[in-house]
């Protein structure tokens, strides 16, 4: 099988210098694409992080596998769609943590412009773009706008095309298993996923669930997640 795998994070720049990110590098995607290239498949990894391949793969022959690095969420996206259409992967494994917003603009108020965040209303006055290469700091304070970016994983069957076995990933944060399921069945069918892979951040190194179209839902030990994926991946 040609399989394509995505890991890591991508950051949202502020300015040349500064960024928002999360704090995802791409371990499990990571882990994920080697487990596929121990089993023999031809692997495609897209990571931001690609120093941990190594860490994962000590021994790993890493010239059998393509790796390509990206930062933004621009870069991964053109990444994507570039490799997606055209039939080339069977799988699609998309574990990457992509930004959610993308930074439209860095504001100032300007003198006489207060804002109460008592009442969540601003005095009378406005704002200032004052977006640069490195914004400066001797701004009182500064507000950043953001703005929602494209769902990559709605992208995949629709706008790409892809047909293969597709693998989406859901993360949620203080919620219940069932909870969960219930938001990451929801985010698998919105995305026309054959599997989807969910866990909670206070859950993330000890267990995940794999969830199917049918409403199964296996849960797997953190350890054992790479492994028991392909194996259902494989079976697809």
């Amino acid at each position: 099988m040609n399989v394509l795998v995505t890991a890591g994070n991508t950051q949202a720049p502020i300015d040349r210098v500064r960024c928002i990110t999360n704090v995802f590098t791409g371990r499990t995607g990571t882990q994920i694409a080697v487990e596929a290239g121990r089993r023999g498949h031809k692997v495609t990894l897209l990571t931001s992080h690609p120093q941990v391949l190594r860490a994962a793969a000590p021994t790993l022959d890493v010239g059998l596998m393509s790796l390509e690095a990206y930062r933004t969420f621009e870069d991964l996206k053109g990444l994507m769609a570039a490799r997606v259409p055209g039939g080339q992967f069977d799988v699609l494994i998309h574990a990457a943590a992509v930004s959610d917003y993308m930074v439209a603009g860095i504001y100032a108020p300007v003198v006489g412009t207060v804002f109460d965040p008592n009442t969540g209303a601003w005095s009378h006055g406005k704002m200032v773009d004052v977006s640069a290469g490195k914004v400066k700091s001797h701004h009182p304070e500064l507000w950043m706008r953001l703005t929602p970016t494209p769902k990559l994983a709605d992208l995949v069957r629709s706008t790409w095309g892809f047909r293969g076995v597709f693998v989406k990933f859901k993360l949620e944060v203080g919620v219940t298993d069932a909870q969960l399921q219930e938001v990451a069945a929801r985010s698998r069918d919105q995305s026309d996923a054959d599997l989807i892979v969910a866990n909670t951040l206070e859950g993330k190194d000890t267990v995940a669930w794999i969830g199917d179209r049918d409403g199964g839902w296996e849960h797997v030990e953190r350890s054992r997640l790479a492994g028991r994926l392909m194996d259902r991946v494989e079976k697809k």
